[in-house]
């Protein structure tokens, strides 16, 4: 007989005996007893009882958010018309607040009416892209909302892209026209012959001094209506996508993430009820507005929610804190390089001067996360996990020091978020005798897989622009023929209480300076620059560092490898936070039995010159060049003594 049929025989056995001499009343106790403390269950039962008051919280917080997606959902509303009820609650209320310049609500609202009419009248149309590549300021903002009411995705270009890449990302979104900041044009004139077709429209200071050919925007929005279409805002669904969000992927070139209406909604609100971020609270972005923390996440409690949000066009460690001060900020955005930065810094008197009580953000390292929030004097953090183009998000709003996020017990079917054994070499899932995926133990690391349901909008997988790209995140016949998951790269880990952790990313992406390095992109320049030698890139810990550093092996074997032209080829070609910090010159690069290159061997082996025979080289901070890694250096860079 088996285990399962054994026990219940045992139990009706108990049932019996307890009922004749003992009543119902024994019977149902002593029954409960048995079943608690077979098994080992009395376990889960203590956890799930010491969990209570955190799952009680999550259960009411998932309600107000549940209500309230549902109520836009029956209302028919998307972003602009959600907006439109804060504006008409509290019209001079600061909306979006940027060094001297305010935006209301009603001025948010006008302002993106305008870009609306501009651009409707420029016969841009409802499914049309339209890049935005300027700093952030509250017009970056309104432009994207403007052009959501008319039906047009706005390509949100990251403003570090440059050259090819830059012409890539307008490309892939099949972008009709781009605006353009006069402090980023000299970037666009670049890729002029790359883009023939696209219209270009200039926007921001010095426009005379500008040697790039585009329509004056401002000048037209001026003259443009304010007048709001509803006709045209009516016409939208909360399933229609809004934005394109570039992140990197293994391909090597960014990739255009689909952000719908109901994506930005859950990701705003659900943020927003677990931490309890109120229409009172003042929440400082210092991020940049073409990621999707600071440019929705954050602007979202505004836009959303009826907050005022305070941006900044670059993030400043040493003004920090000051500006929480300055605008009475309460709740303050994160990522956790910024953390570092600020625990870096000489002790201050406004560090603790402050008003911020919350902190909201991801990747704030568990060996700082107490010495953070007892240094700055802050209550809570609100870690989230979250892929741009994913449905497997998750939360940690109560303090649990390293937890990216957790999943009650009783929520799993209904969030059904979880952890699959996968293989290290391949990274690829591994499946049982049946062909289906195999779950992950308690403290098991596996890959993170969202299932995608088409009857839940919040479990949609919308993807990316490129169809076949999408495609490739998409896992099937997981747990079930015919079902579908949205396969996250991400390799997490699960405890007892229902709290998942980081561990690493697998694929070919690591990150590093708050944004995803594709490895591939930075192989294929450094060997177009070293004249087409094979070259494999790779991320490296460094002690007490968010993310991974870049290294890179080289292979040349002529022993003819020029680092000052490498150096400068590398300057030229790729953004400061993809640049490898570390190189290693091999003679030839390490392959499988199946010509598969051997990353992991060379990550283990990381960069110590005691333990690597190779020429090694560090790129120094204070000259910019790469300088050999001596063990000296090695140690002080282990020691946190050298600046990165």
């Amino acid at each position: 007989m088996s285990g399962v049929g054994s026990n219940f025989t045992v139990l009706a056995v108990i049932t019996a005996i307890s009922y004749l001499f003992l009543g119902w009343t024994a019977t149902l106790f002593i029954s409960l007893l048995w079943f608690i403390c077979t098994e080992g269950r009395y376990r889960s039962v203590l956890v799930n009882i010491k969990m209570a008051p955190r799952d009680l919280s999550t259960s009411i917080n998932f309600l107000k958010y549940a209500f309230t997606i549902k109520y836009w959902e029956w209302k028919g509303w998307t972003t602009p018309q959600v907006l439109l009820v804060h504006a008409n609650r509290h019209p001079d209320k600061a909306a979006i607040v940027h060094e001297s310049s305010t935006f209301t609500f009603s001025q948010v609202e006008e302002y993106s009416n305008r870009v609306a009419n501009y651009f409707k009248a420029q016969g841009i149309k409802r499914g049309d892209a339209v890049a935005i590549f300027m700093e952030a300021r509250p017009e970056y903002v309104c432009l994207w909302l403007g052009l959501s009411k008319i039906g047009a995705v706005s390509a949100l270009v990251n403003t570090n892209q440059r050259s090819n890449v830059l012409a890539h990302s307008l490309q892939v979104a099949s972008c009709k026209a781009v605006i353009v900041g006069t402090e980023l044009s000299s970037h666009i004139k670049e890729i002029l012959s790359s883009i023939p077709d696209v219209d270009i429209y200039l926007t921001g200071k010095d426009k005379s001094k500008v040697d790039l050919k585009g329509k004056d925007l401002d000048s037209g929005l001026q003259s443009s209506s304010t007048d709001p279409l509803p006709k045209d805002i009516a016409l939208a669904k909360m399933t229609d996508k809004f934005a394109y969000i570039y992140t990197s992927g293994t391909t090597g070139l960014p990739k255009a993430a689909v952000m719908t209406h109901c994506r930005f909604m859950f990701m705003v609100v659900s943020t927003n009820k677990v931490v309890n971020i109120t229409e009172d609270d003042v929440v400082y972005d210092p991020l940049p507005l073409y990621h999707t923390a600071g440019g929705l996440l954050g602007i979202g409690q505004a836009l959303l929610c009826g907050s005022t949000v305070v941006i900044r066009s670059k993030f400043s460690a040493s003004n920090f804190w000051n500006d929480c001060i300055k605008y009475n900020c309460t709740v303050a955005q994160y990522i956790g390089e910024m953390c570092r930065y600020l625990l870096a810094l000489p002790e201050k008197p406004e560090e603790k001067q402050h008003k911020v009580r919350l902190i909201v953000g991801n990747g704030l390292r568990p060996q700082i996360w107490a010495q953070f929030m007892k240094r700055f004097n802050i209550e809570r953090v609100g870690e989230f996990y979250g892929a741009t183009e994913g449905n497997a998000n998750l939360m940690n709003g109560y303090n649990k020091i390293g937890a990216v996020g957790y999943v009650p017990w009783f929520a799993v079917p209904v969030y059904p978020v979880t952890l699959v054994k996968a293989d290290p070499e391949t990274n690829e899932p591994i499946r049982g005798e049946n062909g289906l995926c195999i779950k992950c133990e308690t403290g098991e690391p596996g890959i993170l897989i969202g299932a995608i349901k088409k009857s839940q909008p919040s479990s949609h997988f919308s993807g990316y622009a490129d169809k076949k790209a999408s495609e490739k995140k998409i896992i099937r016949d997981v747990f079930k023929r015919g079902d579908e998951y949205f396969n996250s790269g991400d390799l997490l880990v699960r405890d007892e209480c229902g709290y998942y952790y980081f561990k690493d990313r697998t694929g070919d992406t690591f990150r590093w300076r708050g944004e995803n390095v594709a490895t591939s992109e930075v192989e294929a320049v450094i060997s177009n620059v070293v004249g087409l030698r094979d070259a494999v890139v790779y991320g490296v810990e460094i002690p007490n560092v968010e993310g991974k550093a870049g290294m890179a092996a080289i292979v040349d074997e002529q022993k003819q490898l020029d680092i000052g032209q490498l150096e400068n080829g590398i300057k030229n070609s790729l953004p400061s936070y993809a640049r490898p910090l570390f190189l290693r010159v091999i003679e030839q690069v390490p392959l499988t039995a199946t010509f598969k290159l051997k990353k992991l061997d060379l990550q283990s082996e990381g960069y110590d010159p005691s333990k690597i025979n190779d020429p090694l080289y560090f790129m120094d901070a204070k000259s910019g060049k790469y300088v050999t890694l001596t063990p000296q250096l090695f140690q002080e860079i282990i020691e946190g003594k050298q600046r990165l």
